[in-house]
């Protein structure tokens, strides 16, 4: 588990195997909201080696066909499916694509899972069916699909406002992670629709955020997540006493920064059967882009 470089790592053939990393927003602000109903946001992206994986297989015919299904959620709602289609769409692509999806990260974590996948999708998929679209071209579709996507798309560590689409490369520390999820899904919607939402937090530039660092970055989501979600309040704290903790996203899932793999891996055995958590190693480059040499 060590940074990728831009060596490829596959050729371009009938089958892919791609990962769809995790994300962790290292802070998250919250400096307003606009008048259709979206909130403006300044937050660090950064991936973890760590993730989901898809498996993409060239069909001739133009179906698209996922395994397995979600629970719970259409196919035809999944984003996955929603971005292969949208490919085609707006490519006039005629192929189509088997994918098979080994899942890793939960729903409602604030990972970036189906975010992520939806990415891997798109680029997946583009160098599949030799389509050559530039990463501008895919980040424009992958915003169509939700905010999140473009910095997955794009696949470098990044500082973003707006709605999180506007995305300015950085380099970040990359230390050892301890993920934690609490058992629960958190929804995105409840949270930003909270009263209770901090949402005029003064902005501040790329630069300062930068020199802040840890531990003064923090998440305007916290505070309403654990409030409306008693379990994530009782994950942070339990993890808080034993580092510093802080939510990703708008949760479930939380995290603690640790300066070794050894400190990681023994706060992860002292976690052992309280909560599923795993240890990850933060990246400046995504192991999507690795693999694919872009």
């Amino acid at each position: 588990m060590t940074e990728p470089t831009n060596e490829p790592l596959i050729d371009p053939t009938s089958e892919l195997v791609l990962p769809a990393p995790a994300k962790l927003n290292r802070m998250l602000h919250i400096t307003g909201r606009r008048a259709d109903g979206y909130h403006e946001l300044q937050t660090l992206f950064q991936f973890l080696d760590h993730g989901d994986e898809l498996s993409l297989r060239l069909r001739p015919d133009g179906e698209i066909r996922l395994t397995p299904s979600i629970a719970g959620l259409a196919d035809t709602d999944n984003l996955i499916v929603r971005a292969a289609r949208l490919l085609q769409a707006e490519s006039g692509c005629q192929l189509g694509a088997d994918i098979h999806l080994t899942k890793r990260l939960p729903m409602g974590g604030g990972l970036g899972g189906g975010s992520s996948d939806a990415a891997t999708t798109l680029l997946g998929l583009d160098r599949l069916w030799r389509l050559g679209l530039s990463l501008d071209r895919l980040a424009e579709l992958g915003l169509r699909l939700g905010a999140d996507v473009p910095v997955f798309v794009r696949g470098r560590a990044a500082w973003a406002e707006g709605v999180g689409e506007k995305l300015t490369p950085v380099e970040l520390d990359t230390p050892w992670f301890v993920v934690v999820h609490p058992g629960i899904e958190v929804a995105t919607a409840a949270v930003f629709g909270a009263a209770q939402l901090t949402r005029n937090t003064p902005p501040i530039t790329m630069a300062r955020a930068l020199q802040g660092g840890a531990p003064s970055w923090d998440n305007d989501c916290e505070p309403t997540v654990r409030s409306l979600y008693p379990q994530v309040a009782e994950a942070l704290d339990w993890l808080g006493s034993r580092a510093t903790a802080m939510l990703t996203g708008t949760g479930a899932c939380l995290f603690a920064r640790l300066d070794s793999e050894d400190t990681a891996r023994r706060l992860l055995a002292d976690l052992s059967g309280r909560y599923t958590a795993f240890i990850a190693r933060g990246l400046n480059l995504s192991p999507l882009h690795a693999a694919l040499g872009r």
